[in-house]
C-alpha cells in the first residue's frame, strides 16, 4: 500500500469514529509498525482501537435480534442502536453471540477492499496491551503475538490529535528498530532479535484485511 493511501485510510477510519455510531464506545485510535516508521509503501496497515467494554445497554432487546438475524447478545455486547442503524455490520463469533471487534472491523474495513489492513481491538490501552502481550510472550516462548510498540496515538476520547496527524503525513516519527524497541521493554538482545524475526515472519503470511479481538 502507498503511504499517502495509508495515512488517508486511517483518517477514513478516525473520521468514520468520531462522525457514525460504534457496536461500542470506541476510546483510542493508534497506528503502529510500518506506517508509524515512515515507510513507503507499507506491506501492511496496523490500527489499534481501544474499545469499551459495554455493561449496560439494551439487554431487553437481545432475543429481538436473536430472532431476526440470528445472533445472541445483542444490546450486551453490541450496541442494540447500532445494530439498528447498521445491521448489514452485525458479525458473530463461532458460538453467535455478538462480536465487537468483528463488528467493529465490518463498519470500518470495507468488504469490497482487500487491502492489507490489520486491525488490533482490545478493551486496554495501546501501551498496557503491548506491556501484556510482551509478558506473555517472554513466559511461553512465542513471540508471533508480541504488539509491536512502536505506535502513535492519533485520537482519544473524542479529540484528534492534529500534531501526531501531521507527523503522520510527513514521516517524522522516530522510532527504533523493533528488536531495539523490544530490548527497551526488558528482552535481552538476542531475544529481541528473536522475537523481531518471529513477528515480521508472521505478519508476512498474512494477506489481506484481518482482525484480532483481545481482552486484558
Amino acid at each position: 500500500m502507498d503511504r499517502s493511501a495509508a495515512v488517508a485510510r486511517v483518517e477514513e477510519i478516525v473520521e468514520t469514529v468520531e462522525s457514525e455510531t460504534m457496536p461500542v464506545p470506541v476510546r483510542e485510535v493508534w497506528v503502529y509498525g510500518d506506517v508509524a516508521l515512515g515507510l513507503d509503501p507499507i506491506e501492511r496497515l496496523d490500527v489499534y482501537v481501544t474499545k469499551d467494554i459495554l455493561f449496560k445497554d439494551a439487554p431487553d432487546r437481545s432475543e429481538e435480534f436473536r430472532a431476526s438475524h440470528g445472533v445472541d447478545g445483542v444490546g450486551k455486547t453490541v450496541r442494540a442502536e447500532w445494530a439498528d442503524e447498521y445491521p448489514d455490520y452485525l458479525r458473530a463469533n463461532a458460538s453467535g453471540h455478538a462480536a465487537p471487534e468483528k463488528c467493529l472491523a465490518a463498519h470500518l474495513l470495507p468488504d469490497d477492499a482487500d487491502e492489507p489492513i490489520h486491525l488490533e481491538v482490545c478493551n486496554a490501552s495501546f501501551d498496557d496491551n503491548v506491556t501484556q502481550r510482551l509478558k506473555g510472550a517472554m513466559a511461553r516462548g512465542d513471540y508471533e503475538q508480541i504488539l509491536d510498540p512502536r505506535g502513535a496515538c492519533l485520537w482519544v476520547d473524542g479529540t484528534r490529535s492534529e500534531d501526531a496527524f501531521q507527523k503522520l503525513h510527513d514521516g517524522e516519527f522516530v522510532l527504533p528498530t523493533l528488536s531495539g524497541a523490544l530490548e527497551m521493554l526488558g528482552m535481552d538482545a538476542d531475544e529481541a532479535d528473536e522475537a523481531a524475526d518471529a513477528v515480521r515472519a508472521y505478519r508476512e503470511r498474512q494477506e489481506g484485511a484481518t482482525v484480532r479481538g483481545d481482552v486484558v
